[in-house]
């Protein structure tokens, strides 16, 4: 069986504040993408999770699908082991949130597999532990997000076609928030708003402008999409998006971009591939 781990977009990303420990507030909505990672796994008796190859850039000790199964074995106790295949698509360091959603698909297939038990709102809090945007792609429903990302509200945000262009480079997450953290010593933060306020074209990305000034391929990915409408940022970068009236065009605007970028067409959705046809509305909120 193969299970999906689609990719992800930030419709607007608002930066609202900042913990005392450092951590940024946020509001921000995710949406899937019918594009993404694929994953498979043969339960082994003698507890040891391991891959079936090496991933390039991704070495077994930065591997979030070994170090969801693991967090899960410790969680429940689980004698059993596991082989993990992942086929990678989606980029590293574009904000396409594959790595996060490789460990939310860990977590829901083995915990079925296993015959773990654990709930969906269990899963979500183990997911926080390896990352802030993983409990969206457990709980499975595009989701108007705050705190760091963790508080989540379903939504149902129209599925358009998106054209995603991916710049010949890797954006730092960790850098990104470092510079807009001094920068906003100085500038005051965006207002939190309501969810009442969102619609369609809401937002924007308030980490845009940082990592268009440091990583210029990502502003001339702006550069190229401008022409056909109003490409956004998704997360800190460094994949650009832009909405499309159909596959075709988008494949056309994929066509004229330089060698060196990167890139797919893919439709938003509103629910994961894995709980398609579930209401996970009750343990979202749960």
């Amino acid at each position: 069986m193969i299970w999906p781990a689609p990719a992800k977009l930030n419709l607007f990303l608002h930066v609202v504040g900042r913990r005392s420990d450092g951590y940024h507030l946020l509001q921000t909505v995710f949406q899937f993408l019918d594009y993404g990672d694929e994953l498979s796994f043969r339960v082994t008796g003698d507890g040891r999770i391991t891959r079936t190859h090496e991933l390039p850039g991704a070495p077994p000790e930065a591997d979030l699908t070994l170090r969801a199964a693991r967090l899960l074995r410790q969680r429940t106790g689980c004698a059993k082991g596991a082989e993990i295949g992942l086929t990678k698509r989606v980029p590293l360091g574009a904000g396409l949130g594959g790595g996060s959603s490789d460990a939310a698909t860990t977590l829901l297939a083995l915990n079925r597999l296993w015959g773990a038990g654990l709930t969906v709102p269990d899963l979500a809090a183990l997911g926080l532990k390896l990352g802030a945007d993983v409990p969206v792609f457990v709980h499975g429903r595009a989701a108007w997000a705050e705190g760091i990302g963790e508080v989540l509200t379903p939504v149902d945000m129209p599925e358009h076609r998106y054209v995603v262009v991916v710049p010949p480079v890797q954006v730092s997450t960790a850098d990104v928030y470092a510079a807009f953290a001094k920068e906003s010593r100085l500038t005051p933060y965006t207002l939190p708003r309501t969810i009442r306020d969102l619609r369609e074209g809401f937002g924007h990305n308030d980490l845009e402008h940082i990592v268009r000034e440091r990583y210029r391929p990502v502003a001339r990915a702006f550069e190229l999409l401008a022409p056909h409408g109003s490409p956004r940022l998704t997360g800190s970068g460094a994949a650009v998006f832009l909405r499309t009236p159909d596959a075709e065009h988008g494949r056309q605007i994929l066509a004229g971009l330089p060698p060196e970028f990167t890139g797919f067409v893919a439709r938003g959705l509103n629910r994961h591939p894995l709980i398609e046809g579930q209401d996970t509305r009750d343990e979202i909120r749960g």
